[in-house]
């Protein structure tokens, strides 16, 4: 019989973050958006905290902010994201391509992820803005997601990518977050997958273990705990699906809520854990969904997060346990407990004769 000893990250992150009650508000409803991404403490990467294509978004202000597809924007959520980045400038931004890369393909310059930290080792989550694969709508659709997110002491990423390339994009994202785990900070494993629109897309695919092995050419990444879908008319079902959270308004004109529903029953009778919620009279893009009638469902979402993620101690574990959410096959498929052959346990290969 073979023993090991696991040492699973938190998949609890219990002492919030207070770090954004405290930090200056340098930034106003009355700033000018140019004069964000134009301050000198961002360097080269503070244009990208608006859309790189300013065909899809208007306004001077922060105030003034409005982005194609989305509504509910909230200003003084703007304000918030803005101030955060603004007093974490030093550390916030992370690229995700090599400079040689870069020069090689000048496009991979937009890209990049902004971390908006939680607790020591805890458990991480990649949130992925919409904008129709023309845009992305991250000022609504993933920073302020983030934000929260670190606020309840989660580590928390919002990918820049490429829309015609978002796949390729979060997939190297996941690789990148998994391989330095150590040096920023996260959990390798226990993470999740969030994204409104064509942010959701993103995530469901990645969610896949057979997609996100054939995306990233690699055997050794753990799938995802749990996929956090907003207004999405996503389709595709497979076995291979992580278990999902989906959330939806019954007014929206562009992803119908009965779509979302009806995918999810689908996922629920290949017995992939899932939950759904639709909100009445909600459009399309209502991010947080503060003042609504949405308000809350992150909060939602975290505890189905925390649901799929296991236990939160340093355990000692048979072979025929059934604690799986560290163990893999080789195609990135979770298991309930290791098999014979060759098992990828918190990234690290186990054999079982």
């Amino acid at each position: 019989m073979l023993w090991m000893t696991l040492l699973a990250c938190s998949g609890h992150a219990e002492e919030p973050q207070k770090e954004s009650e405290t930090m200056t508000n340098f930034y106003t409803r009355q700033t000018r958006i140019n004069d964000v991404m134009n301050d000198a403490v961002f360097g080269d990467y503070g244009r990208l905290i608006f859309p790189v294509n300013t065909g899809y978004w208007s306004g001077t202000t922060l105030e003034q902010l409005a982005l194609t597809w989305y509504n509910y924007i909230d200003p003084d959520k703007t304000v918030e994201v803005c101030n955060y980045l603004r007093a974490h400038a030093d550390n916030c931004f992370i690229d995700i391509y090599t400079e040689a890369e870069k020069q090689a393909n000048p496009e991979l310059r937009n890209t990049g992820l902004f971390f908006f930290r939680g607790n020591s080792n805890a458990p991480f989550a990649i949130c992925n803005a919409g904008g129709g694969f023309s845009y992305v709508g991250a000022m609504h659709d993933s920073f302020p997601h983030a934000l929260e997110l670190s606020k309840l002491g989660y580590n928390a990423f919002a990918l820049i990518y490429r829309p015609g390339d978002a796949y390729e994009d979060l997939a190297r994202a996941i690789a990148y977050i998994c391989d330095h785990a150590d040096e920023l900070g996260v959990c390798r494993t226990g993470y999740s997958l969030w994204g409104g629109s064509a942010g959701a897309r993103m995530a469901a695919t990645l969610g896949n273990s057979a997609n996100l092995r054939s995306l990233t050419g690699r055997t050794d990444l753990p799938q995802a705990s749990a996929v956090v879908m907003q207004y999405t008319g996503y389709t595709t079902v497979s076995q291979y699906d992580g278990a999902t959270y989906a959330c939806c308004g019954t007014s929206d004109g562009i992803a119908s809520w009965r779509t979302m529903q009806s995918r999810l029953e689908s996922l629920s009778a290949l017995g992939i854990p899932t939950e759904f919620h639709s909100y009445d009279g909600l459009p399309h893009g209502f991010g947080l969904g503060t003042g609504t009638v949405a308000e809350g469902w992150l909060q939602d979402a975290v505890h189905f997060w925390q649901s799929q993620s296991g236990s939160t101690s340093v355990r000692s574990t048979k072979a025929d346990t059934k604690q799986s959410d560290s163990i893999y096959s080789l195609n990135g498929t979770r298991r309930n407990a290791m098999q014979k052959g060759i098992n990828i346990v918190d990234g690290r290969k186990v054999a079982v004769k």
